[in-house]
């Protein structure tokens, strides 16, 4: 977009153009962006902006959006944003309506240059979009499409341009970080590994990069040798995210999970047996279609046993055009809110045990900005991923 000469406004309200990059994954998530958009209309009557929508509502709404929010000029797909420049400048020029909801095309870039990112301390690096799982819940696998990996080598350059950048720390991105598959090995020669996704684990941590962390896993391709790899590098942090979604096998399968818990705890075993403690964090979704109380129980009963660290609680929420939206939505929302409350009561009392046993330890902190709480402190996170509040003196951002 800088190349193109555009520039970031200081607010909606003296903006030509205003880019709404949207998220399905979640029902509230994509109503919000309605909301957003009849605001910015009401700012700017007589002098409206051209108004875009990209990212997963764009993919799954496409020319409905024109019809349903009048105010919208530009529809921009998931994989359409190295064309966002082109688009944007057909609706600057009078088209009403631009939409491109096509497929990447060859030779187009993943990646962010490290002069452009918002932090310049920590950078997102995908490096598979798309999702083949198919969980019923979901609607990814249709709004990203199918799985697409970046070459190793391509990931590998992006790690060391910000490095060389001054970047500290990177995250690996994708829906399914474990589902890691590139066409080719280019990138990942001499590195050893069970799967590519334990190979780029290794090459990435030959960068030299500071601190490395991956997020989302999927349990059924949790290899344990990533386990290995992160024994082996210390730059590879102590944290994994790997969401159960339930404790129920009988809910498991109405989801389409791919696994048991009995599967799940034999991966857990083998994060809890590394070298050194990583922390682990996970998803749960309570109220799920059929969900009895039994099933309820089973969860609790997951995650007291677990102890993680850090749990995401998302009540279900049915996605239109998903195959659990055509279940029995049965579990009333009070019940979705009782057992909400119930299991995060639960993880907030395991949660504090695990806080407290920090007391008196040094743990090591990336500096990222000035903490919310107070002026006089700063904020950043740990190697293991927690928040960490710290009085300010002398460190600044970066540190």
């Amino acid at each position: 977009m800088r190349a193109a000469g555009f520039g970031f406004a200081d607010s909606s309200e003296s903006a030509d153009v205003v880019i709404f990059n949207t998220c399905s994954v979640r029902e509230r998530a994509a109503h919000k962006v309605f909301t957003r958009i009849g605001e910015v209309r009401r700012q700017r009557l007589n002098r409206e902006p051209v108004v875009g929508v990209m990212g997963c509502v764009a993919q799954l709404e496409g020319l409905t959006l024109f019809d349903n929010s009048p105010s919208v000029n530009l529809i921009v797909g998931t994989r359409a944003t190295d064309r966002l420049p082109e688009l944007i400048g057909r609706a600057l020029e009078g088209e009403s309506r631009v939409i491109d909801l096509d497929e990447r095309a060859e030779g187009e870039r993943w990646d962010v240059p490290a002069t452009a990112r918002t932090s310049k301390h920590v950078a997102f690096v995908p490096i598979i979009e798309g999702c083949n799982k198919f969980c019923t819940y979901c609607i990814v696998p249709f709004s990203r499409g199918r799985e697409k990996s970046r070459t190793a080598s391509e990931i590998i350059a992006e790690i060391d341009e910000l490095r060389d950048a001054g970047y500290r720390e990177i995250h690996l991105i994708g829906q399914n970080v474990n589902s890691y598959r590139p066409r080719t090995g280019a990138g990942l020669e001499g590195f050893k590994g069970a799967t590519p996704f334990c190979r780029l684990l290794r090459a990435a941590a030959a960068t030299g990069m500071e601190r490395i962390k991956f997020t989302t896993s999927f349990p059924r391709d949790f290899h344990p040798d990533i386990v290995n790899a992160i024994d082996e590098h210390e730059n590879l942090c102590d944290w994994i995210h790997l969401p159960a979604q339930s404790g129920s096998d009988r809910v498991l399968r109405a989801m389409r999970r791919g696994h048991t818990v009995a599967d799940y705890y034999r991966r857990i075993a083998k994060i809890k047996n590394a070298r050194r403690r990583l922390a682990i964090t996970s998803d749960i979704i309570v109220g799920f279609p059929g969900e009895t109380e039994a099933d309820f129980q089973d969860t609790m009963a997951l995650v007291e046993q677990l102890g993680y660290d850090a749990l995401y609680i998302f009540k279900y929420s049915e996605r239109p055009g998903t195959p659990a939206a055509k279940l029995d939505d049965d579990v009333t929302q009070g019940e979705k809110k009782a057992r909400f409350l119930e299991l995060e009561s639960l993880q907030q009392r395991l949660q504090q045990k695990i806080y407290e046993s920090y007391l008196g330890k040094q743990v090591q902190v990336l500096a990222e900005r000035p903490s919310v709480k107070s002026d006089r402190d700063m904020s950043g996170h740990s190697t293991c991923h927690k928040v960490i509040n710290f009085p300010r003196a002398s460190i600044t951002a970066g540190q």
